[in-house]
Parts: structure tokens; C-alpha cells; sequence
């Protein structure tokens, strides 16, 4: 194990003998770290907090403090993160309230950008992208292969669908629908589906076909969203990512961005 001088790490932390923890690092009580993590310098983590295998914490972020929250009284709430996790700079992920589930979650293969703030209770997918200084408020999902852009604040409790973009300096109030385009220009709206990021992540023509037509059902018809839904729900060949778009909607308590 390759550990600074000049880092802390207390006795009752389980880290992996081939870590490296660079100077001054910080690693408290009921830490767990994975193989092969590397923290470059100023790294601080607390706990109950686990995380996986390769990860790297790049420096001045803070990982696992307790949450910024006045309801929270030091109950055992607890971080999980995932593997081959890039954390940059001035990062922070704060452990969960004992509100819902009590955790806080990152999955794996993520890219959080310098000065991203992750807060409480927040579930965050795999190959999500979140840009410089995205702040999430507490409570927030992040599905699966999701980009969040520069300086875009999230309210808490809302959810980001999969495979969305949303642009950079964009206030998110209500739910970003699956496959979408979402920008702050002239206003926080949906601009249709995110075609060249689904054609990156290896979507057929058949699949984009079939959400770009819910999408002119959803955004481009006069029907109001349930009316939409029931037309869509009634086209029998829709497949599998237009009834993932239902769901998402149907789930939807905050409403969504159209």
C-alpha cells in the first residue's frame, strides 16, 4: 500500500493494499475503499461510506461528510460509490438523511466534473456525465448515460431520465424526460431527442425512429401530455424505449419538462 507521510488515515478505515493515498489526504473511521483507488492530494473522506474498485479522487474533494441538511441529528446514514469513478476537483458527495433509504448512491464509469455537488439521498446511474460545478439538491436521480452540463442547478427530488442532455446554465425544476434535449434557451424546454448521443451509445435507426416519433406525439402535437400517452400506449409496435418514456412520465410527481 502506497500511503503519503503526510496523510491521516484512521485505524478502523478497510483500504485495499493496493491504493495509493497521496499527501494529505484524510480518510476517517467506517471508510471502505476498493482496489486500486488513487487519491492524487487534499482528498477527505468520512463515513459509513463504500466504495469500489479504481476510482480517483482528485484533490480537495470531500466525500462522505455528513449532508447539509439542518433535519439531519448524526443519524448512520451512509455513501456508496461504484468503480472507475473520475472525481475531479472540489467535488462533494455528502452521505444520505434518514429521510428515505438512508443512502446515497454513484454508480459506476462516471465522470463528475471540478466544484459538482452531490447532496443527500441523490442516485446517480453509470456513464453519467455531470459538467463543472452541476449541483444536484437532495434527492435527485440521475439515470443511466445522462449528461448534466456546466453551472446547471437540479432541484431536489427531481429526476434526470437516461440517456437525456441537458445544457449547460440550465435550472431543472420538473423531471428531464429519457432521450432528451433540454436547454435554458428562450425558456427551460425539451428541443426533441438527443439523436447524435443516442447514435453515439450505438442506437439503430429503428430505435430512433420509434422515439422520435413519441417525441413529435409528446412536444409537436396539440395533444396535452395525456392524451399523448394514451395515443402512444395504443401503437402497438412502440417498443421498448418509447414504454420506458411512458413509464418515466406516468412516474413522473413533479411534472416534466416539455
Amino acid at each position: 500500500m502506497s500511503i503519503h507521510p503526510t496523510a491521516i488515515v484512521d485505524p478502523k478505515a478497510k483500504v485495499a493494499p493496493s491504493c495509493e493515498i497521496g499527501p494529505y489526504c484524510v480518510i476517517g473511521a467506517h471508510v471502505e475503499l476498493g482496489e486500486r483507488c488513487h487519491l492524487l492530494s487534499h482528498v477527505a473522506m468520512e463515513g459509513p461510506t463504500k466504495i469500489g474498485a479504481e476510482n480517483r479522487f482528485f484533490p480537495f474533494c470531500s466525500i462522505g461528510l455528513a449532508p447539509q441538511d439542518i433535519s439531519y441529528k448524526g443519524e448512520p446514514t451512509r455513501l456508496e460509490i461504484g468503480d472507475h469513478n473520475e472525481i475531479r476537483e472540489y467535488v462533494t458527495i455528502n452521505r444520505a438523511t434518514a429521510k428515505a433509504e438512508g443512502v446515497t448512491r454513484v454508480g459506476s464509469h462516471n465522470l463528475i466534473m471540478a466544484y459538482t455537488h452531490i447532496a443527500h439521498d441523490c442516485q446517480i446511474g453509470d456513464h453519467v456525465i455531470m459538467a463543472n460545478a452541476a449541483t444536484l439538491g437532495g434527492h435527485v436521480t440521475v439515470e443511466d448515460w445522462a449528461t448534466v452540463g456546466a453551472l446547471c442547478p437540479v432541484h431536489h427530488f427531481v429526476r434526470i431520465g437516461k440517456y437525456a442532455f441537458v445544457g449547460g446554465g440550465t435550472t431543472i425544476t420538473r423531471d428531464v424526460l429519457p432521450f432528451s434535449k433540454t436547454s435554458a434557451e428562450r425558456g427551460t424546454h425539451a428541443y426533441g431527442l438527443n439523436a447524435i448521443g443516442l447514435e453515439r451509445r450505438g442506437f439503430t435507426k429503428e430505435r430512433l425512429r420509434k422515439i422520435h416519433h413519441a417525441y413529435r406525439v409528446l412536444l409537436a402535437s396539440k395533444l396535452n401530455t395525456s392524451q399523448a400517452l394514451e395515443k402512444l400506449k395504443a401503437e402497438p409496435d412502440r417498443g421498448d424505449d418509447v414504454d420506458a418514456l411512458i413509464e418515466f412520465i406516468a412516474a413522473s410527481e413533479r411534472g416534466v419538462i416539455k
